[in-house]
């Protein structure tokens, strides 16, 4: 009996961490209280040349470039945009030109506000 109550108290715990850590995904915070999401933003929107909002859709930047997909509709992951913007893909360039930092902050803040 002891033991069905320490095992129950440790899922009530997990599922407790679990639910914190879904619920701050879910609000776009992280421990720099937003920073890197804005960081992304202004790659997004500035620093990388040509800036995205010229051909992608994304709401949250008040882009609505028509020349490549939706990202509100595609809702691509993090790993997804990287490769896209790493490589290439269609008739998207690879931007040789932005830091690895950039590249991963721009993912991160595609991937956190496509589709809201």
């Amino acid at each position: 009996m002891k033991k069905r109550i320490v095992r129950a108290c440790a899922l009530l715990l997990g599922i407790t961490a679990a639910l914190t850590t879904v619920n701050a995904i879910a609000q776009n915070k992280d421990q720099d209280g937003g920073k890197a999401l804005e960081a992304g933003k202004k790659v997004f929107t500035q620093t990388a040349q040509p800036a995205c909002i010229v051909c992608h859709t994304l709401r949250h930047a008040g882009a609505s470039g028509e020349i490549g997909p939706s990202l509100d509709e595609l809702k691509p992951d993090a790993a997804r945009v990287e490769k896209a913007v790493r490589n290439g893909i269609g008739q998207m360039p690879a931007f040789t030109s932005l830091s690895d930092a950039d590249i991963r902050l721009v993912a991160k803040y595609v991937s956190s506000v496509a589709g809201q």
